[in-house]
């Protein structure tokens, strides 16, 4: 039995969950998430928490039954508290700008790298234009652009220019010596 898959997920209060054959859509104070189970994989409300069971012991079936069972747990903790993903921008006339659904990053190029944001997601920017923020409910969603906007320009290892996760450490070498 799957130890993550056989836990029932927790439903709080103001958070409706709906069961539509493979289909579970789980409905919160910041937005309405939905996901399609896998074959074999099966949902249901009981009271205030949703039970995850799977048809068969094939390994794949095994796999996928904790794994759905987390990704429902991550909707319903999405709609809850949210997720929240910050990124770091370092480097003399590095900064972003977010002007309405679209973000504008100059790290050095000769031209600014726009970002469209998507629907239920938000981005926001402080310090001065070196701190961007991404909050929404749908944690892949908020990883995904945090990531494609890291990707423009990552640190790199001699100067430590770039942008960053925060908290990410970035392994420095040492630059080249004079003989």
């Amino acid at each position: 039995m799957s130890r993550v898959g056989a836990k029932p997920v927790p439903v709080p209060k103001g958070v409706e969950v709906r069961v539509e054959g493979s289909r579970v859509a789980v409905k919160g104070k910041l937005g309405e998430l939905s996901a399609d189970l896998p074959q074999g994989i099966t949902a249901r409300v009981d009271g205030a928490e949703v039970i995850v069971t799977r048809s068969g012991e094939s390994r794949q079936q095994r796999s996928l039954h904790g794994l759905s069972r987390s990704l429902l747990q991550n909707m319903v903790r999405g709609v809850v508290e949210g997720y929240r993903k910050d990124v770091t921008i370092e480097g003399v006339g590095f900064r972003a700008a977010a002007q309405g659904r679209k973000l504008s990053v100059q790290v050095g190029f000769s031209h600014p790298v726009e970002f469209v944001i998507p629907e239920g997601i938000t981005v926001g920017v402080e310090g001065g234009g070196t701190q961007i923020s991404v909050n929404g409910a749908d944690k892949q969603a908020v990883g995904d652009l945090a990531a494609r906007i890291r990707r423009v320009f990552p640190a790199e290892p001699y100067k430590g220019k770039g942008l960053r996760f925060k908290g990410e450490e970035i392994r420095r070498k040492v630059g080249k010596t004079v003989a």
